[in-house]
């Protein structure tokens, strides 16, 4: 179907002639882009929607202060777009593209504001959420159209033809205001499906009219990377128009399916940081940048800036208050760990052998992961990692071995507590563990009070360089009374511990005979403002084994401060 109708035909004219005339300009502004490699910018885009799409995430609510901490860390790992939000469709997103003009000096990016085409059977210039996108002052504009022919009848209510005109005028009228204009089909593999030749009118329309790059979009995430390449291949063929990939991830294939555009001839190709986005998310834009750089030897980053790509996905993971996810590809802290004895003998040979690439490539290091799984090369590898060279002493890596083998059969985890692992290690190899305090005892007590408040109080009692301590503190539980009341006993005397925070706690309860009286495993994260160390306590009772972990996680924060040990 083509647009056949008086008012697309005007709209076609208009199109064609705005084109003609900005043509030179888009070219003039494409080659003097932000960033090292304004060619890049003009072969391929790597265009980031974690502002607008990324935001739509359940549990995302971000300020106008975390969309601009957000396009920083956007702009240092140098993608080439970022899309900012929708002006005049929210005060956020209005502001937002106030602020970021004055506080964000992009070096690499450039901002792209997004909105609708014109509203049906009225002018481009007269519509008031179109002159919202100009007054932005966003370089770069991408439009959402409809390329479904059924959303065309049921959501926009208007005819084929009057959509295509829609677009036309729209992209014409923001390319004479000179502005380089990108249009996301929405629906569009859904569309090609059931109307082929109408999916394609729009990107030809979208084409002629001036749109630097026309985005094919599986908004419903359905599509399978088979499917994606054949109808990239025949739009391209068929349209002549350059061509992005917007995929969701509802089949799990948002990576794939973008990658299968990219073989089928797209150069465009849009994500989001660490794949958020609504229902299940977007494609992930790390591993579709990673991939594109070290598996297809595409250039399409800064030279250095991969390096920071799992700095970059963690701290964005912390402005928009998500744990990182360990197991992300490339990124993830597990991307690059190895448990098993037959790895770790494989990789002490060769780290190739069980790895696809190597982690510092992306700014990931390789990890060790010690467990009742784990061999005398795992122990050997991991006392490396750790600064202790174990190559050269057989039977102190037995006995490691077996002692972990030991530990873990009581419910110990050392994959997941680095810092108990190295005290283990040391403490075989050194003859005794590092100790900088005694403990003579502890207890916490929990009162409860009639008006169902209750009061945790704890009290320890140690030694430390030769004197007796005694401190009691509150807190609001009883293991915080304990930490509290062992910071209390302690910080005079090494007063690192000031520094120290709590910041993760876990507890599971292993299997057992006795139901209530099963053994608890609790896990510990502290962290000093640099960098953070896990440490574990197994016991019969859910103190008693936090005790352990505080008792190794001030015991190892002292030792990496390089406080020497007193006891």
């Amino acid at each position: 179907m083509t647009a056949t109708t008086p008012g697309a035909q005007d709209a076609a004219r208009t199109a064609a002639e705005a084109k003609a005339r900005t043509a030179a300009e888009a070219e003039a502004r494409t080659a003097a882009a932000p960033g090292a490699d304004a060619a890049v910018a003009r072969d391929f885009h790597v265009f980031d929607t974690t502002l607008r799409d990324g935001a739509q995430r359940e549990g995302i609510n971000l300020t106008v202060a975390d969309k601009l901490t957000i396009a920083r860390h956007l702009d240092d790992f140098g993608v080439g777009f970022i899309e900012g939000g929708w002006p005049g469709a929210n005060p956020r997103d209005t502001e937002f593209f106030q602020r970021v003009r004055k506080e964000v000096p992009f070096r690499h990016a450039q901002l792209v504001a997004f909105g609708a085409t014109r509203r049906a059977h009225t002018k481009a210039a007269d519509d008031a959420q179109v002159q919202a996108l100009l007054d932005s002052g966003a370089p770069v504009i991408t439009l959402v159209a409809k390329s479904h022919d059924r959303h065309v009848a049921l959501a926009l209510r208007t005819t084929l033809d009057e959509n295509l005109a829609m677009i036309a005028d729209t992209v014409a009228h923001l390319r004479a205001q000179g502005r380089r204009v990108f249009l996301d089909c929405e629906h569009f593999f859904d569309g090609y499906r059931e109307n082929p030749e109408y999916a394609k009118a729009v990107v030809r329309t979208a084409h002629e009219a001036g749109a630097d790059v026309v985005v094919l979009c599986d908004t419903n995430g359905g599509m399978l990377p088979a499917q994606v390449g054949a109808i990239v291949q025949t739009v391209l063929a068929d349209t002549g128009a350059r061509l992005g990939i917007h995929a969701q991830d509802d089949t799990g294939c948002a990576v794939a399916n973008t990658l299968a555009a990219v073989d089928a001839g797209a150069t465009h190709v849009q994500g989001t940081a660490n794949g958020y986005g609504e229902r299940v998310g977007n494609a992930n834009l790390f591993p579709v940048v990673a991939a594109l750089e070290l598996k297809y030897g595409r250039k399409v980053l800064p030279e250095g800036a991969l390096r920071e790509m799992t700095r970059i996905s963690h701290a964005i993971a912390e402005v928009v208050n998500l744990t990182p996810a360990t197991h992300q590809p490339y990124v993830g802290v597990s991307a690059f760990a190895h448990k098993g004895g037959l790895h770790a003998s494989a990789i002490k040979v060769d780290p190739a052998l069980y790895q696809h690439i190597e982690p510092e490539l992306v700014g990931n290091r390789l990890r060790m992961l010690v467990s009742d799984m784990a061999g005398r090369a795992s122990v050997e590898l991991k006392g490396k990692e750790l600064g202790i060279d174990l190559s050269g002493d057989r039977e102190l890596v037995g006995r490691v071995v077996a002692r972990v083998k030991e530990h873990e059969l009581k419910g110990y985890s050392y994959e997941a507590a680095d810092a108990s692992f190295e005290l283990l290690l040391r403490s075989e190899a050194e003859g005794r563990a590092p100790r900088y305090f005694r403990t003579e005892s502890w207890r916490a007590i929990v009162e409860d009070r009639p008006d169902g408040s209750h009061a945790n109080e704890a009290t320890v009692k140690l030694w430390a360089k030769g004197e007796r301590i005694v401190a009691t503190a509150e807190g609001n539980g009883p293991v915080n009374a304990l930490d509290r009341a062992l910071r209390v006993a302690l910080e005079r005397i090494h007063p690192e511990l000031a520094g120290f925070r709590l910041t993760d706690y876990k507890v599971r309860i292993l299997e057992g005979r006795h139901g209530t009286e099963s053994t608890t495993r609790v896990l510990i994260s502290t962290g000093d403002g640099v960098t953070e160390w896990s440490t574990v306590g197994v016991a019969d009772n859910v103190i008693a084994a936090s005790w352990q972990a505080l008792e190794d996680a001030y015991t190892y924060g002292l030792l990496r401060a390089g406080v020497a040990p007193s006891e």
